[in-house]
């Protein structure tokens, strides 16, 4: 049971609003009682306020709110365009989160560390907030340019704290452009306290034992070290969409704006072609501004071509 001291410590807390220190002492009084045996409490404690942090925002602190970005997610598995194969792993996840406890009962675990791999714009960073928004958790992003110093010893001790935020608020946090620390260790061009600070996410991630769900993302997985490997519970690999896939973009974003026969978009799926998802949906977006813009409220198969066109040249100029 709670001592006299935690319970005046509570009830001054809630005085002061101060909701950090409220759940930091009812997570000591969790632990307090799985240590005596009651894991049943002990589980209902931590329910509890996972429950009052769903779809919530994390009250980090000064320092933390600098290298993390801090959201909700309102994406659904159904607002993502991927292969099938992905789509199954994806749910996956979910469901081995949500009966997670039924799993610890036969001493397993649900995959809650993630490494995403493909080429910009795949859905990768995307997945991670449908996982969120999926479980109702919160969205923290690592500012990886916030992260990593110049000055010794400064990254890891940041990587420390992002991991002990990991611990103490449940959430799906997402390491974008992953191998900015995750660069294999004998790499020409590597440094030593880069070395240092994979030596430091290594041991990490291999300690965590929180109920957050960890995602790395790269572009470029051949430059990762090999050791990361056997720290996920799985990797994901992206790629640029299929013809099928491109229709089921254009369908869905342009969904209330489109005057296009299947034909049409078959043809606009086929114009598309290498282009990300990113690319395709940013087409759409634009078109639809287009045609508001321009009173016409209705994407024609010309003005998508167009903003189609325009994206592809993008890439065309990048190769003169």
């Amino acid at each position: 049971m709670a001592t006299a001291e935690q319970l005046k410590m509570l009830i001054r807390s809630h005085f002061d609003q101060n909701d950090e220190r409220f759940r930091t002492i009812v997570l000591q009084l969790a632990a307090h009682e799985a240590n005596q045996g009651h894991s049943a409490l002990a589980r209902d404690i931590r329910d509890l306020i996972d429950k009052s942090r769903n779809g919530k925002v994390v009250p980090f602190n000064k320092e933390l709110h600098e290298l993390l970005h801090n959201a909700t997610s309102d994406y659904r598995l159904s607002n993502l365009v991927v292969s099938e194969e992905l789509r199954t792993r994806i749910d996956r996840i979910l469901r081995e989160f949500k009966q997670r406890d039924r799993l610890r009962k036969h001493g397993l675990g649900n995959r809650r560390k993630i490494l995403l791999a493909g080429p910009p714009g795949t859905g990768k960073t995307m997945t991670a907030a449908v996982l969120a928004g999926e479980l109702q958790l919160p969205f923290c992003t690592i500012l990886v340019d916030k992260l990593v110093t110049k000055y010794m010893g400064e990254t890891s001790a940041k990587l420390r704290q992002i991991f002990d935020a990991i611990r103490e608020f449940p959430g799906v946090y997402l390491f974008d452009e992953f191998d900015a620390i995750g660069s294999e260790r004998t790499l020409d061009n590597d440094v030593g306290e880069m070395r240092r600070v994979l030596n430091t996410f290594l041991q990490f991630i291999e300690q965590d034992c929180s109920d957050s769900l960890i995602v790395a993302a790269t572009n470029s997985i051949k430059l990762l070290d090999q050791a990361l490997f056997r720290r996920f519970d799985d990797v994901l690999y992206y790629d640029y969409p299929t013809q099928n896939e491109m229709v089921q973009l254009i369908e869905n974003r342009l969904s209330g704006f489109c005057d296009f026969s299947s034909a049409n978009v078959f043809e606009m799926a086929e114009f598309a072609k290498t282009l990300s998802h990113a690319d395709i949906t940013k087409a759409c977006d634009d078109a639809i501004k287009e045609a508001i813009l321009s009173d016409q409220m209705t994407v024609m198969p010309d003005l998508l071509r167009k903003m189609i066109a325009e994206r592809h040249s993008v890439y065309d100029w990048g190769e003169k």
